[in-house]
């Protein structure tokens, strides 16, 4: 059985010839129980890629193609997906799964494509030293539960001694990413951690918060997704579990996750990756895409959570495609060339403002070693009153003493299994 650096000695990696196209899959999920989170982001995703299309002609005067294909977030159909889609020139995946992800990452090691899995995916892969094909900045499963503990510890004064945190999550590798961070920050901040799984798909949730009105924890963070979020919300409505200590990671904070549980959802808080907010980007997808009937979708995700998520990692993508550009000196670049372009991309508050998002994340950069970006997040609160999703605080920092080491753990353990020498 060859190992992915046997793969890649052996000449094995093929970049493909450029083609004139900028092909760009999106690997969606527009049907099942995660359809709710899948199609904002999708179309976020492939509306961004539409506006270059249709105001700047491209990237570097090379038009965008957009393939997509349905997973259905089942792991063995995106699979498929990546199999049946990667011969037609992709530049770079984004799977939208954990799952999909964890498959894909051997795969796309060996045919040479990146994968950006961005605030999802093998959290180790931010070691650029053994993950040279995997990106996942601006910041990382992690980076999210040492962001929410250091929001915590700055509401507590300081000190989560002798308190009680809950971690409901989804029973998958997803859900189970940040155990392992939250242990460690529990043994250093003095908290206890209880760990409440729930299966797939998250409908069956009582045992769990039967637990929740019986232990009483003094928080609850929850790593969801899908049904699992709003089934959680109205739970924790229902036993009268106080919202404003309820946490959702950045996957389990849109406004479908909070508004089937109506007013009883005020004051639900969870994490992001960008703030959300009017942005001219906005105004110009309006006009220039969703207004010519160009949309991805119907058009009324505009703004949204997961629709500002898709379209800030359109924006990235499409950065690191205009980086490769500059880098190799050709508007048609390979695979192999948005790779670099992706290892060399840097992201500033004046490119974010140039773009018609000002602020919509943190500065970040990119390099051989560090591919995870800043590490940051934001915290923001459900007012259902306004129906509507209010910042609490900027970008917070994560805590790197306790995440580098375990990215470091991670990373040399997958590279031991798999003769992978570091590289930078």
């Amino acid at each position: 059985m060859k190992t992915l650096a046997t793969i890649a000695a052996a000449g094995m990696i093929a970049a493909g010839p450029a083609l004139a196209d900028l092909v760009i899959p999106d690997l969606h999920y527009r049907t099942g129980p995660y359809a709710a989170g899948g199609i904002p982001f999708s179309d976020g995703y492939q509306d961004y890629f539409t506006l270059l299309n249709e105001r700047d002609g491209g990237i570097g005067g090379e038009r965008i193609e957009i393939v997509t294909c349905e997973t259905g977030y089942d792991t063995e159909r995106g699979v498929e997906c990546y199999e049946s889609t990667k011969g037609q020139g992709s530049l770079l995946y984004q799977p939208l799964s954990t799952g999909i992800t964890y498959q894909l990452i051997p795969r796309a090691t060996a045919d040479g494509i990146p994968l950006h899995t961005m605030g999802y995916g093998r959290t180790s892969a931010a070691n650029g030293d053994v993950f040279e094909w995997v990106f996942n900045y601006p910041a990382n499963y992690w980076d999210a539960a040492s962001v929410f503990v250091n929001f915590i510890l700055e509401e507590n004064g300081g000190s989560l001694e002798g308190q009680t945190v809950a971690l409901l999550y989804h029973n998958s590798a997803y859900g189970r990413e940040p155990i392992r961070t939250l242990e460690l920050l529990s043994e250093q901040y003095g908290f206890n951690l209880i760990q409440l799984p729930v299966d797939h798909p998250g409908q069956e949730q009582g045992n769990q918060w039967l637990q929740i009105r019986r232990e009483r924890p003094d928080y609850v963070v929850m790593w969801g997704w899908g049904v699992m979020n709003q089934v959680a919300v109205q739970e924790a409505v229902n036993i009268r579990f106080p919202m404003d200590h309820f946490y959702g990671n950045w996957w389990a904070g849109a406004e479908h996750d909070v508004m089937p549980a109506g007013e009883g959802a005020n004051g639900y808080r969870a994490l992001n990756m960008t703030r959300l907010g009017d942005l001219p980007v906005f105004d110009e997808i309006q006009t220039v895409v969703l207004d010519a009937g160009l949309g991805a979708g119907e058009g009324n995700n505009l703004g949204s959570v997961l629709y500002t998520r898709g379209m800030y990692a359109a924006m990235l993508a499409a950065e690191a495609i205009r980086t490769a550009q500059e880098i190799h000196g050709t508007a048609q670049v390979t695979p192999a060339m948005v790779r670099d372009g992706m290892e060399a991309l840097e992201i500033t508050d004046a490119r974010m403002a140039e773009l018609g998002m000002e602020g919509i994340g943190p500065e970040f950069s990119v390099s051989c070693t560090d591919h995870g970006g800043a590490g940051m997040g934001i915290v923001q609160e459900w007012n259902a009153a306004e129906q509507q999703w209010v910042t609490l605080s900027d970008f917070i920092e994560s805590d790197a003493s306790v995440i580098d080491p375990l990215i470091a753990e991670d990373s040399e353990a997958f590279a031991a299994e798999n003769g992978i020498e570091p590289r930078c």
